[in-house]
């Protein structure tokens, strides 16, 4: 926003408005509101400090507003009200030539004494604050943002928005820095109504657009993860089904081991059927194999029927809630705790909480852990050989996915696997293994060995030194290292 058009808003508000007094003020992380009392629809000014700093006028029902006011802090109206409920704005600070804009307002204390209130807004991009500085009374400053000096600023030089203005307004220049022309902005009627359609379409771009995209990418990564899991099933009843047959099989061997006793290598049975054995096992061993592989499969396929109706109801409950969220208007982000969190002295709760595991966070988050996400999965890093441990042994679940580079100093890398998956995408694998390849001693080197095994097949003896530990079984995938 360029500094000629904020002092124009400004001054237009103060030359058209200024006997509306503040109702009240909320102040969150990126932004302080500033609602104006007295009119049939409720209006407030946004100073907006992030994304892009600039000053909005918004309805007090409209979508943006009531996103960034539910960020700020419960107590944020009571911090603010005693400093500027009541207050009218009397006065504007501020050059053309520099984005900062001092607001002063007046009101009438209790005693009767009127009090003068400063609200200098820096709209600065990567450096943009707001202070709050008593002007007639001491007053203590309240910071956001970027600090600065209380001074208004004192330009040197033409920046280019400034010669802009220059040239397209001429001589008319000051009345347009003034509010006087309301074709500064694009738009339809008084500078006002301009200044709240623009609000509205800027509200919409930088807070509504990039809030929906997240909820939309939130249920893509849902969907994506249950079509997933579906396919992982799919895969597994497949791989079960395909077994099934063997109990036939086994049966038919079963029933003439009289005279196949002993065979190897090819059971020919009367009706002069052949049936391949498997290398190094007779026809007894075979048969056996067949039956548990079968009886395998069928355990396998209940559970896999168990799953699918879990994941059946898991989509339903699913798709409900997308059609609830779809009619109902998207709720503000929960407000912050109210005040400061009182310090434990002694650190006992802390302690409490770091010794029971229940308590204990799994995601590592918090930990001495990189933490990044390959095609919707987790991927844990530890940065050194006692957070190794940690991640493997703490944070990890029996189920989840382990990797590390043979032979070679480096990293623990955990895949996480809430849903429990009997083997991962490729794709998931191979990048984990370039991440494991990359944060080890081998990330100079070329094409290297990556170990992958379940955290269940791993286990770390008594004396052993950090990060060492012992696969029961584990497979190879080679791969170079990629960060």
């Amino acid at each position: 926003m360029d500094a000629p058009l904020i002092l124009a808003l400004a001054r237009t508000w103060l030359r058209e408005r200024s006997e509306i007094p503040v109702e009240s003020a909320w102040a969150s992380g990126r932004a302080l509101g500033l609602r104006w009392a007295g009119r049939k629809a409720a209006e407030g000014w946004v100073l907006l400090l992030q994304p892009k700093p600039e000053l909005w006028l918004l309805d007090m029902a409209h979508p943006a507003w009531v996103r960034l006011q539910g960020e700020a802090p419960r107590d944020s109206g009571k911090v603010w009200g005693p400093w500027v409920q009541g207050a009218r704005l009397k006065a504007v600070e501020g050059d053309p030539r520099e984005r900062w804009l001092g607001l002063q307002f007046q009101r009438r204390a209790i005693t009767g004494r009127l009090e003068t209130v400063r609200v200098a807004f820096q709209a600065i991009p990567g450096r943009a604050g707001i202070r709050v500085d008593g002007v007639d009374v001491q007053m203590p400053r309240l910071g956001l943002g970027t600090p600065f000096p209380a001074a208004a600023p004192e330009p040197t030089e033409e920046p280019p928005p400034y010669r802009r203005w220059r040239e397209r307004w001429g001589e008319d220049f000051d009345r347009a820095v003034q509010g006087l022309i309301p074709e500064v902005m694009e738009g339809e009627g008084d500078l006002l109504a301009r200044h709240r359609a623009w609000s509205q379409e800027r509200a919409e771009a930088l807070i509504l657009a990039p809030a929906r995209a997240a909820v939309d990418r939130k249920r893509q990564a849902e969907a994506a993860r249950l079509e997933r899991l579906a396919q992982a099933l799919a895969r597994d009843r497949a791989k079960h089904e395909a077994l099934l047959p063997l109990k036939a099989q086994g049966q038919r061997v079963s029933a003439e081991l009289y005279r196949l006793k002993g065979a190897t290598r090819e059971a020919v049975l009367l009706d002069g059927t052949r049936i391949p054995l498997p290398e190094g096992k007779n026809a007894e061993a075979a048969a056996q194999a067949w039956f548990a592989a079968a009886k395998k499969a069928e355990r396998g396929l209940g559970r896999v029927a168990e799953l699918e109706g879990e994941l059946a109801r898991e989509r339903a409950a699913w798709e409900r809630r997308q059609a609830e969220e779809a009619l109902a208007p998207p709720l503000p982000p929960e407000r912050q705790p109210k005040g400061k969190r009182t310090p434990d002295p002694k650190g006992k709760a802390k302690e409490a909480k770091r010794m029971n595991p229940d308590t204990r966070r799994k995601d590592g988050k918090g930990m001495a852990f990189r933490s990044v996400m390959v095609d919707g999965f987790e991927v844990l890093i530890g940065k050194g050989d006692a957070e190794n441990d940690q991640l493997t042994f703490k944070v990890a679940d029996n189920t989840d996915f382990w990797m590390h580079v043979a032979s070679v100093p480096g990293s623990h890398v955990v895949i996480r696997n809430p849903d429990k998956l009997s083997e991962l995408p490729r794709t998931v694998l191979e990048r984990a293994a370039e991440l494991a390849a990359y944060h080890s001693k081998a990330r100079d080197g070329g094409k290297v060995e990556v170990h992958l095994a379940r955290i269940a097949d791993i286990s770390k003896p008594r004396g052993f030194a950090p990060g060492k530990v012992i696969l029961k079984k584990w497979t190879g995938i080679r791969v170079y290292p990629k960060p």
